[in-house]
């Protein structure tokens, strides 16, 4: 007999182990496969009319649009999109974890008082004429040469910062999201590249990011210095001096409550939402228990899951500002011509994921149980304790941008059908949820939580990825930091045209 995992016992559907051929017996169902039925897909439970809503981890998924009979293929031919909303019942689940001490990691203690993990020198660029001299300018300091404990000179380039209002949408948020770079505690020192005459003039919206240049933020402009390669001489000179200064830096032992990890999920399947969104949301306990700070952002990947979090929102303030940038969204689909529902990618549904619901249940997962504290603005910092939500696309690069941003020094990815993702200078740990993602991408995957599905339990495996989250922020390479993954991922947003 082959194998199905049944979620909750109100499901209508479960979820098959392996490939499924019709007539086989699924053990535990009390059925037979009617169709094949891919490993990760789901299976009917029972008989299920047209206009009934179809239900997976105990919550809404979908609505049948035809007669789906016991034993059969549940997927896009079947099941579409359904507005069935669960109420919020706004705080009945907020609740602090039971607080822990003792986890420690070896960062790197700022000035400013932030905790670092790496130890790089950024080259931001304030718009895109000055790119490629920062480009060059990084590039004259290869990791090879530079001297132990100084993880890097990386540039940092996007597509923005002129043609339009200094004021524009797009560029406050380019420079909210330059401003968290500049702060982050990942970088010994910046090094802000500009042209001279852009919108984005680097002295004014430093001022409004209430930064100042001195010895860890310098600033120059390419117009000033007198052209291309004396702009790159010059820029080079600094960053020369700004590498004697960071191997000078020493890791020291701090408390686990100077981690900021932001979760991300890219590529998922099936799987994502049994094995490693929810064992990454056991690790997010446990680091939350210790006083360290989680981001949650994607904010079109919460969609119809929000309830989850609005349960758990501290205050009706905090329900208030999510419901707020849901009801952002929904005008933002419609004036756009996109429907939320678009958002599963064509991997996500080889991968077994029919609709957004089903998609942001398991997404969700992967913040854990404890109280959702606040809600902010992309790229804005976080100040409070404990999981904070983000506003950001679903788009992982520009997802991951805003959490750096915002304070993340890790990242934690998880993956069904294989994303290389790495983002500079917060290391990216990847999370399989699946054991052949894990074997056969494994240069990329640091950590399988397939084995849940044989027997291992959601909180050990949460304490495994706790452990090599720590691991990690004492400098242990992530797969992607040895892949040498993370120059070209940062992404500011464009306000405009992605979910």
């Amino acid at each position: 007999m082959t194998r199905a995992l049944t979620l909750n016992p109100s499901d209508d559907v479960a979820i098959a182990l392996e490939q499924l051929e019709p007539g086989v017996t699924v053990a535990g169902l009390g059925l037979t496969a009617v169709e094949p039925v891919p490993a990760g897909h789901k299976i009917a439970r029972h008989a299920i009319a047209p206009g009934q809503v179809v239900r997976r981890y105990g919550q809404v998924i979908g609505e049948a649009i035809t007669d789906i009979a016991a034993g059969a293929h549940v997927h896009t031919h079947n099941l579409a999109m359904s507005h069935a909303r669960a109420s919020p019942e706004v705080g009945t689940d907020a609740r602090a974890p039971a607080t822990l001490s003792g986890a420690t990691f070896e960062g790197f203690l700022r000035p400013d008082g932030g905790i670092g993990t790496r130890n790089y020198i950024g080259v931001l660029t304030s718009v895109n004429c000055s790119a490629s001299v920062a480009r060059r300018i990084a590039d004259a300091f290869p990791v090879a040469a530079l001297p132990a404990g100084v993880d890097g000179v990386v540039a940092f380039t996007h597509q923005g910062g002129c043609g339009g209002s200094s004021l524009s949408t797009d560029t406050v948020v380019l420079q909210r999201t330059l401003a968290g770079y500049a702060r982050h505690p990942n970088f010994t020192a910046i090094l802000m590249v500009g042209l001279g005459c852009e919108a984005n003039q680097i002295p004014d919206w430093l001022a409004r990011e209430g930064l100042q240049p001195g010895p860890r933020l310098r600033t120059l402009t390419i117009q000033e210095a007198g052209g291309t390669s004396r702009a790159i001489e010059a820029g080079i000179d600094l960053v020369r001096g700004m590498v004697t200064e960071a191997a000078t830096a020493l890791r020291q032992t701090v408390s686990a409550a100077g981690l900021t990890v932001g979760l991300q999920c890219g590529g998922s399947d099936g799987w994502s939402g049994v094995t490693a969104n929810p064992a990454l949301g056991a690790a997010v306990d446990i680091l939350v228990a210790h006083g360290g700070r989680a981001i949650l952002s994607e904010t079109p990947e919460i969609w119809g899951a929000e309830h989850l979090l609005l349960r758990r929102s501290t205050s009706p303030q905090v329900a208030e500002q999510l419901l707020a940038r849901l009801a952002w969204w929904r005008g933002y689909a419609d004036r756009h011509g996109m429907e939320l529902n678009n958002n599963p990618s064509p991997g996500n549904l080889s991968g077994g994921l029919t609709t957004i619901l089903e998609k942001s249940l398991g997404a969700v997962a992967k913040s854990g149980t404890s109280a959702l504290n606040a809600v902010i603005g992309y790229a804005q910092p976080v100040t409070a304790s404990g999981l904070t939500f983000m506003d950001s696309p679903g788009y992982d690069p520009c997802s991951a941008t805003g959490q750096i941003a915002s304070g993340a020094n890790l990242l934690a990815f998880t993956t069904g059908r294989g994303s290389v993702f790495g983002a500079k200078p917060a290391p990216s740990i990847k999370l399989a949820s699946n054991a052949h993602v894990a074997a056969w991408m494994d240069e990329d995957m640091d950590i399988d939580t397939s084995p849940i599905l044989d027997g291992v339990s959601v909180h050990g495996m949460g304490e495994i990825i706790f452990a090599r989250m720590l691991a990690v922020a004492s400098g242990s390479p992530s797969k992607s930091e040895a892949l040498g993954i993370g120059d070209n991922e940062f992404e500011p947003w464009q306000v405009g045209g992605y979910l």
